[in-house]
């Protein structure tokens, strides 16, 4: 009997990962690049990051979408890239690829128009550079604390287990009383605006899809 030998084609390396692992590489390399490119000065600062008295002049609105992938330091996308490895991840595998990529892109943007648009609450914010993913982050949070509000989490440093629904709006009041007494750089009206757009998707998603957020919610309990 003749033996036929077949050769699978080769699979493209980034579809081997999953799309959460895929956003977290390019964090990581888009941060050495524009690190790199500032240091070189072929870019400024203003060409990354986000700054609501550009945008309001209608310049540089590409910051919209480069700032969600630049951080301001290696701690900085450490604890961002750390905490969206396991969140992300989760949440991914509940609501598939390719609604968790989009999700992930407008929290991000909703987060960065958030900055901007608060800026005239909070002047000082005016003439300030933003840069991060922890937009996004609070976004696919605030969708947690919709979907699996019982789920427990570790925050920061505190050493046992807090339900989702507890962890996450207490930790972003934390962060905007440690930015106010401290007087740190902390993007808090992005972190509401991320947080705000994944409440508002996880009561959709809630609503349309009553039965299987409901067993996930149970499952997660």
């Amino acid at each position: 009997m003749p033996v036929y030998v077949t050769y699978p084609k080769k699979k493209n390396s980034f579809r081997n990962f999953s799309v959460n692992v895929n956003i977290i590489l390019i964090n990581l390399t888009a941060f050495i690049l524009f690190f790199t490119l500032i240091r070189l000065n072929v870019f400024s600062i203003e060409d990354i990051a986000i700054k609501p008295a550009n945008i309001i002049q209608g310049k540089y609105l590409w910051t919209f979408l480069t700032s969600m992938f630049m951080h301001g330091g290696f701690f900085h996308l450490f604890v961002n890239m750390f905490s969206l490895l396991f969140i992300g991840g989760l949440i991914e595998q509940l609501i598939g690829r390719k609604r968790y990529l989009w999700f992930y892109l407008i929290s991000g943007l909703v987060a960065g128009l958030f900055f901007v648009l608060l800026s005239f609450v909070f002047p000082r914010d005016m003439d300030t550079f933003a840069v991060g993913a922890s937009g996004a982050l609070f976004g696919i949070s605030g969708l947690m604390v919709i979907l699996t509000p019982n789920l427990p989490l570790y925050v920061m440093f505190i050493p046992i287990s807090i339900k989702a629904k507890y962890a996450i709006p207490g930790l972003l009041i934390i962060l905007w009383l440690i930015s106010f007494t401290g007087e740190l750089p902390v993007g808090n009206t992005a972190h509401l605006g991320g947080l705000i757009a994944g409440l508002i998707y996880g009561i959709y998603l809630k609503t349309k899809y009553k039965r299987k957020t409901a067993y996930i919610n149970r499952y997660f309990s």
